[in-house]
């Protein structure tokens, strides 16, 4: 497999092997002092350990204090860790979590104040006014596509409420996005992150708001990852599907400039209160959520139905996307996932105050999203 060179918008070397390029490409920009960002489970990991050994020349640090839905003090501890290593750029190198972390670590490390004050709705939100580092990417799952992506979700470090900080400053320099970093995810990860990807790019197309371009990736990124997620999940060592899954990845999240809706809306309550995963809590909503959406937009369903070779037409896709979760090995409801009925009040409060269901294709009511939690219970 070639490695593939395009920008859209961040320059993205494509293909097996595509890390072996990140040592040379930082030494070209004058750079030795690399601060890795990494997760803690991929800290103690093989992957990790032979990406390092692509690293010569370079003199590198790692921050593997990232884990869970990432929180605030996480950032401010791997820009600690960076001040600490008078490190001189940040490698991204792991999942959503991770890379997000990654990409506002250089915000705290070279500016005055928590990262919090830098959210787009602080009420005294600081401006990014500073130089930030150099900072490239390298995702090792196939999901959130956060590294091609120009804001950072972290969770408030008490009430665990999501957080976004929106810049395209924050934006990668280069994405290194090698599917092999990929062939060791275990079956289950590989599952909800892949569920991830297909939710951002189905999402992103029903999403009301005009934006013909993101509409036409949004509708290639769903066919590639309907054709590719089961074959990654059931054979875990296709490079072909990893790389399909990767590039549907990357693809729903340069689509989601379009926005999301309500599936990420409950996503986000059901991270915040019951720490669930955010791909599989997007896989446990997606098919309640679309069953509901149907009569809003009849016409785009029969859009996705036929990228995704369904047959049956746009009535057919939920039914599909229940199948393909199966399939997966996502089962069961919220309730099988540890989601407990004395959660739906906060639950409700927080997927309202959620943005994501502002271009959901059918508005949402705090009773909408009761009537869909409970649904999916």
């Amino acid at each position: 497999m070639s490695i593939t060179s395009f920008s859209f918008p961040t320059p993205i070397k494509f293909g097996a092997g595509a890390r072996k390029l990140v040592a040379a490409h930082l030494l070209e920009q004058g750079l030795k002092r690399p601060l890795i960002v990494t997760d803690k489970a991929l800290g103690a990991l093989p992957v990790l350990a032979e990406f390092k050994t692509h690293l010569a020349g370079l003199e590198v640090a790692v921050f593997s204090g990232v884990f869970g839905n990432p929180t605030c003090a996480q950032v401010m501890d791997g820009a600690a860790a960076y001040k600490a290593h008078q490190a001189d750029c940040i490698i991204g190198f792991g999942g959503g979590a991770a890379l997000d972390v990654a990409k506002v670590v250089g915000i705290a490390a070279t500016h005055e104040g928590d990262i919090l004050e830098y959210v787009w709705d602080h009420p005294q939100v600081r401006p990014i006014v500073n130089q930030l580092p150099y900072f490239v990417a390298l995702p090792t799952t196939s999901g959130t596509g956060s590294e091609v992506g120009r804001s950072s979700v972290v969770s408030e470090n008490d009430t665990h409420l999501k957080r976004v900080v929106f810049s395209p400053r924050i934006l990668a320099k280069v994405v290194f996005a090698d599917p092999e970093l990929t062939l060791g995810l275990p079956a289950h990860v590989t599952a909800a992150t892949g569920m991830d990807a297909l939710t951002h790019n189905i999402e992103s197309y029903l999403s009301p708001a005009y934006h013909p371009l993101c509409d036409g990736i949004a509708l290639e990124g769903t066919r590639i990852a309907a054709a590719a997620l089961l074959t990654a999940v059931k054979e875990p060592g296709n490079l072909q599907a990893r790389s399909d899954m990767m590039m549907a990845s990357m693809m729903g999240a340069i689509a989601f400039q379009k926005d999301l809706g309500a599936v990420h809306s409950c996503a986000h309550a059901l991270g915040a209160v019951c720490d669930l995963h955010h791909g599989l809590a997007n896989a446990l909503m997606i098919d309640t959520v679309m069953a509901w959406n149907h009569e809003a937009v009849p016409d785009k369903f029969d859009e996705l139905a036929h990228v995704c070779k369904v047959t049956g037409g746009g009535q057919a896709l939920v039914p599909w996307l229940r199948q393909l979760k199966t399939s997966v090995g996502i089962t069961g409801g919220l309730a099988t996932h540890g989601v407990k009925p004395e959660q739906l009040p906060r639950l409700m409060q927080i997927a309202t105050a959620d943005i994501c269901h502002q271009t959901n294709p059918r508005p949402c009511t705090a009773a909408d999203f009761e009537a869909l939690f409970k649904a999916a219970m």
